[in-house]
């Protein structure tokens, strides 16, 4: 047990250095342009490195602690995905090379920390994805994202048990065949060895650390149902997708009528949600859709100095103005129903 709390104790030490460092000088409220310059002084390779180091350090203190019986084992579990998530959205800044200095520490630092470990495909796929297809398009029929959530379920007319299901699809049996299935198709093919070997070695490691506990409860119960589960919450927030308001402009102008901002009105839940499910600027992602250049470090401060998006919601399920009732309102509105009409 003191080694599972020293680990966890370093690695929450470690992940410091790399927010202290962006923090120096860092105004409340900025233009992108002034926040960018700030960014641009402040780029290395270190500290982006030893963020990704403490991540994992934590993750090994968990498997560690998930040999101490079932509850330690729900503990671990709920935080490695977390963590999962963390390196997803910390892969994501590698993604718009703005994680690291350079375009091959960010390639690299991502590919081996996030993208390897966890079976994801190759950076440059989801750079092409991500930047080239969904950025533009966001909202939009050629949207990748927007296409993935119908899929999952979220059409128009869709009845409410549907959508509940739709909600967690991660979770539902559907959900975890295509988790699975995504998985299989990054883990072979040619090229793709080094990945499967990645993963077979995290999965050793997390046996050697806390025994089968550990590798079920910190490593495949978050792998394939917690960490697609917070990813899918995410992505829901991020865009009014079924009713956004097209508008023109500068880019701030026309993200704020396709963008939302979640709890801007309840520090405490903005607070657990960017340090658990919307993590490094992903509560921020209007801000972030508006300038997509600037590091997650300096997203609040853009934030403050945009116009609101159009949508501000209290909540994601549970109140009177949630993304979830907003998304199923549009989904059912009699234009959507008239436009896409459900077929059997």
């Amino acid at each position: 047990m003191p080694l599972c709390l020293a680990l966890l104790i370093t690695g929450t030490a470690l992940r410091q250095i790399d927010r202290v460092h962006f923090a120096r000088h860092r105004p409340h409220t900025a233009d992108a342009a002034r926040l960018i310059a700030l960014q641009r002084t402040r780029a290395n390779d270190l500290t982006p490195l030893l963020l990704l180091a403490g991540q994992w350090t934590q993750i090994t203190g968990w498997w560690m602690l998930a040999a101490h019986g079932p509850l330690a084992a729900v503990l671990a579990a709920a935080a490695v995905a977390v963590h999962f998530r963390h390196l997803q959205e910390i892969s994501h800044a590698a993604v718009h090379g703005v994680l690291a200095r350079t375009l091959r520490a960010n390639q690299l630092l991502a590919e081996v920390f996030a993208h390897h470990p966890l079976g994801l495909g190759p950076l440059t796929s989801r750079r092409r994805r991500h930047v080239h297809d969904h950025h533009p398009n966001a909202t939009l029929t050629g949207d990748p994202n927007l296409a993935e959530l119908r899929q999952a379920g979220l059409h128009p007319g869709t009845t409410r048990p549907a959508y509940a299901l739709a909600l967690i699809h991660p979770l539902t049996p559907r959900g975890i065949r295509g988790t699975a299935a995504g998985l299989a198709t990054h883990l072979r093919g040619p090229g793709a060895w080094h990945r499967a070997a990645a993963l077979a070695a995290l999965c050793a490691l997390a046996y050697a650390s806390g025994g089968w506990p550990a590798l079920l409860c910190g490593m495949l119960i978050p792998r394939l149902l917690l960490y697609p589960q917070l990813a899918w919450m995410s992505l829901l927030v991020e865009h009014t997708w079924f009713d956004p308001e097209h508008r023109s402009g500068t880019p701030a102008q026309v993200e704020a009528g396709r963008c939302l901002r979640l709890y801007p009105r309840n520090c405490a839940l903005a607070t657990l949600a960017a340090s658990t499910w919307l993590p490094y600027g992903d509560l921020h992602h209007y801000a972030h859709s508006a300038h997509p250049g600037l590091r997650w470090n300096y997203l609040p401060a853009a934030e403050a100095h945009l116009a609101p998006p159009h949508f501000s919601p209290d909540g994601l399920l549970i109140g009177t103005a949630t993304v979830a009732r907003r998304h199923h309102q549009a989904l059912n509105a009699p234009a959507a129903r008239a436009t896409h009409p459900v077929t059997a």
